[in-house]
């Protein structure tokens, strides 16, 4: 039954174009309206905060309710919060708090919203009979497709009519992306029978053991919380650079549609990366091509940038970057599946979502705060140089070697505790 996981990829494709919209749209409107970078950093801040406190708490409630009927109220609620910011905005009321605390509402609730999503994907797998790397390839190629549309109509959008109307596409995603997940998903089941030789594990009582229990199945996985730390640190940059480092430089040399084009070109690229993984990611060598792929998208796009290489090159570049990064979540989706146990999923990928997220709040702010100390290019350098060493750092540390190992997802081979 492959239309759980067909429908699953649609709501997933609907939302986040809706997402990257808003991406641009709200620092772009703040920039609009105060011609700050730093107050353009303060709407990330606002944002990232909750939304990563929601990762680390949500994780029981998830194991608890069930993945499907959290993403679900999750993706209404937001639909609700954000359509308030466009709204309020016309009625003239919208002002500088009102607007972070919407912000940080919106955050709260895709923080546990977004870890139910990817919960989801076991069921998703068991239900269609794919690979799991092949279900991870997928949503990566639907993640990076989205982000293409996303970022191109973002740059349309806001020359068109305005930052503030596009949100509304962001807030309409939402409660279309809800719709169809519960269309296409209602025939899936949150129970699996385990098999002669398995016992079905019991979770602890209290809310405070479910979490403390998955904080344990993370912590002694080297492997699983090494990529939680590494990917927190890239986030942390690539907030930085996609929040307020790129859209000053389109202030300064180019456009909103210039830099919509940008982030379609990498987005759209990493899609064809992400579908020729899905198709040989089982057989491809994960240590090497994680390496190699982060090398080729890391540090190249921020210094053609910083050294105002003809825009051309800066295409050609964000061309390549983007293909090579469509190679690397599927191998890091495959390793969580892979390694953690179905009756903690929920917990242990809440966990390891806001690991990579905890530094984000702070990414606006180290944007902006680079650009009003030091100037875009020593910021756009600096950036690049430590986005370098982060991901580089695997090539001399051997517990990243343990990635080339490959086994059942563990989420297939122990029975899960919730509902659908």
């Amino acid at each position: 039954m492959k239309l759980p996981l067909y429908g699953w990829l649609a709501a997933e494709t609907i939302s986040l174009v809706g997402t990257r919209i808003s991406m641009l749209a709200l620092p772009w409107f703040v920039l609009e309206t105060t011609g700050s970078a730093a107050q353009a950093g303060l709407i990330a801040l606002f944002e990232m905060t909750p939304l990563v406190l929601s990762k680390i708490f949500g994780g029981p409630v998830i194991d608890r309710i069930g993945p499907r009927r959290v993403a679900i109220a999750c993706d209404l609620g937001s639909a609700v919060v954000v359509g308030l910011i466009p709204l309020l905005y016309a009625a003239g009321l919208l002002h500088l708090s009102i607007l972070l605390a919407l912000v940080a509402l919106a955050g709260a609730l895709r923080g546990p919203g977004d870890a139910a999503k990817s919960s989801m994907i076991p069921q998703l797998v068991e239900a269609a009979g794919v690979s799991t790397e092949r279900a991870t390839g997928l949503h990566s190629f639907v993640e990076r497709t989205a982000s293409m549309l996303g970022a191109a109509a973002a740059g349309l959008l806001i020359g068109l009519v305005g930052a503030t109307n596009a949100i509304v596409i962001d807030a309409a995603s939402f409660a279309l992306g809800a719709l169809v997940l519960a269309a296409t998903t209602a025939g899936l089941t949150g129970h699996r029978s385990p098999g002669p030789a398995e016992q079905p594990r019991k979770d602890p009582a209290s809310y405070g053991a479910q979490l403390a229990e998955g904080w344990h199945v993370l912590r002694r996985d080297r492997v699983l919380l090494g990529i939680a730390f590494m990917v927190a640190l890239t986030n942390l940059i690539d907030l930085a650079w996609s929040s307020v480092l790129m859209p000053v430089w389109g202030q300064q040399h180019a456009g909103p549609e210039t830099i919509g084009l940008l982030f379609a070109t990498f987005s759209g690229f990493s899609a064809v990366g992400s579908a020729v993984a899905a198709a040989i990611g089982d057989r491809m060598r994960r240590y090497p091509t994680y390496l190699v792929c982060f090398l080729i998208t890391g540090i190249p796009r921020f210094l053609v940038i910083a050294f105002g290489a003809p825009l051309w090159v800066v295409f050609v570049v964000f061309a390549i970057g983007g293909t090579a990064s469509g190679f690397i979540n599927p191998i890091l989706g495959s390793l969580q599946f892979e390694r953690i146990p179905a009756h903690v999923l929920g917990r242990v990928m809440s966990l390891i979502s806001a690991f990579a997220w905890g530094l984000m709040p702070l990414g606006g702010l180290l944007g902006g705060g680079l650009v009003s100390a030091f100037g875009l290019t020593t910021a756009l350098v600096a950036c690049g140089i430590a986005y370098f060493v982060v991901t580089m750092f695997p090539a001399i540390d051997p517990t990243w070697k343990q990635i080339e190992r490959r086994s059942e997802p563990a989420a297939s081979r122990l029975p899960a505790t919730a509902g659908s």
